[in-house]
């Protein structure tokens, strides 16, 4: 066998490289091929809700720096990582299956590129009349993002930076209790309404206040929502977004996704998507092993 492929090889003029390396390279980029790679874990995530009886589908967008060390095709330098890299987007179910992940160029922002990314995903959801959660930092807070949850019915739940006019609807309970402080952190929940200027519509606020104990300013994470609940079961949703980090966490030290090196862009696009339906066979695995003993275990604990 090996004298075969080692003959075809000689053959293209190339012996060097192996068989498998020629498939991630040449054949994945040919035809729709690359297009279609993409596409195998969204399906793989839905046959896994279906699975898992699934009746309400939570998605976490985030972005995540892959440090580069060579002159790879579209790495740059970004400022806020401080190194050259990609800036990749992924979008995680609560279980940590990865439904999708776009390459892109380094020195782009946090959200370049997210509507042509989410807005299949979360159309293909509302066609089948699934119930959707949409969850994301800062970085995704744009009037853009909410109106298409919106439109579509989809609660969302994305953290927004505090500026002036939101900490005056919150000043009244900024001051600490009088008295001696306790061991315990004090925590406040207030919900209001506001208007950005950007935005064309009042939307919901929560805000979390939290008193540090040997701190002399609370400490402030605002939430803008279309979620009806109370303010504390918000933050709680919100705050579970950690585990889209903690996904991204595992793709890294345990698949070391971030091995980016052929030197095109388009082949690096071809190898995440494989890290990706590695990543995804583990979690496919893991579930089902673990499925009746309702256990949760990281790819880095296994």
């Amino acid at each position: 066998m090996r004298a075969v492929i080692g003959a075809r090889a000689l053959a293209r003029g190339g012996a060097g490289e192996t068989t498998v390396g020629r498939f991630e390279k040449e054949i994945l980029l040919g035809g729709d091929n690359l297009r279609n790679l993409g596409g195998i874990s969204m399906q793989w995530a839905e046959k896994m809700d279906t699975v898992r009886g699934e009746k309400e589908i939570i998605l976490d967008i985030d972005s995540s720096e892959s440090p580069v060390y060579g002159e790879q095709e579209g790495a740059t330098y970004n400022g806020h990582f401080g190194m050259k890299c990609y800036h990749s987007l992924f979008l995680f179910n609560s279980h940590g299956d990865c439904l999708k992940a776009k390459l892109r160029l380094g020195n782009v922002h946090s959200t370049e590129g997210w509507r042509e990314f989410l807005e299949p995903v979360l159309r293909h959801y509302f066609e089948k009349g699934v119930s959707v959660k949409m969850r994301g930092d800062a970085a995704f807070a744009t009037p853009e993002l909410y109106g298409l949850c919106e439109e579509m019915g989809i609660d969302y739940a994305i953290r927004i930076k505090d500026n002036g006019k939101l900490n005056k609807h919150v000043e009244q309970y900024m001051k600490r209790p009088v008295g001696r402080p306790g061991k315990k952190s004090i925590i406040k929940y207030i919900s209001f309404q506001y208007r950005a200027g950007s935005w064309d519509k009042e939307r919901r606020v929560v805000a979390k206040i939290k008193h540090h104990q040997g701190e002399l300013f609370p400490r402030i994470g605002y939430k803008v929502t279309s979620m009806k609940g109370n303010k504390k079961s918000v933050v709680k949703f919100y705050n579970r977004r950690g585990t889209c980090e903690q996904w991204i966490k595992e793709g890294k030290y345990t698949l070391n996704w971030t091995r980016l090196s052929c030197q095109g862009f388009k082949k690096n696009k071809v190898r995440l998507n494989l890290f990706i339906m590695a990543h995804n066979l583990e979690k496919i695995y893991l579930t089902l092993a673990l499925l009746e003993t309702k256990k949760s275990w990281s790819l880095r604990t296994i």
